[in-house]
């Protein structure tokens, strides 16, 4: 089944009961248009939308040199973080095996690094291999390169 997601987005705000204009910022403001910085309309926006945890999952995507080291991130990329699971391509499959055993010590570096990102769990995968089944020398049922070897 295909989910709109602006009619979800839409019962989601349209459940929430409106906050009023006059939260509880440092500076009050006498009238709703008298100006306000633009740090506090921003900060009070990712406060009243709870964009906290998606804030932070996106800090870990655009510093992952910084949180991992740059020899890591020479070598590993973050791909997705979907609920709780962040998943890394490496370049090779020992870099793959590596990270895949020092998963445990990377969890704790991305919790203490980028505090509010939800990650429980590490899948490495590793390069993408090439694929024989397509060109223009391919034969249907064969097996691929290993099909001369007898």
């Amino acid at each position: 089944m295909k989910r709109d997601l602006a009619r979800e987005l839409y019962r989601s705000f349209r459940g929430h009961p409106k906050k009023s204009p006059t939260s509880d910022s440092p500076e009050n403001r006498q009238r709703v248009d008298d100006p306000q910085p633009l740090s506090l309309a921003l900060t009070e926006l990712v406060k009243n939308r709870d964009w906290r945890q998606g804030i932070a999952e996106g800090t870990l995507f655009t510093e992952w040199e910084r949180v991992v080291g740059a020899e890591i991130a020479t070598h590993a990329q973050p791909i997705s973080l979907v609920d709780g699971r962040l998943t890394i391509q490496t370049t090779a499959t020992a870099w793959a095996t590596q990270l895949t055993l020092i998963s445990s010590q990377l969890l704790t570096t991305i919790a203490n690094s980028a505090p509010g990102a939800l990650v429980e769990e590490i899948v490495v995968i590793g390069p993408h291999a090439p694929s024989w089944k397509k060109g223009i020398r391919t034969i249907r049922g064969a097996r691929g390169p290993r099909d001369t070897y007898s």
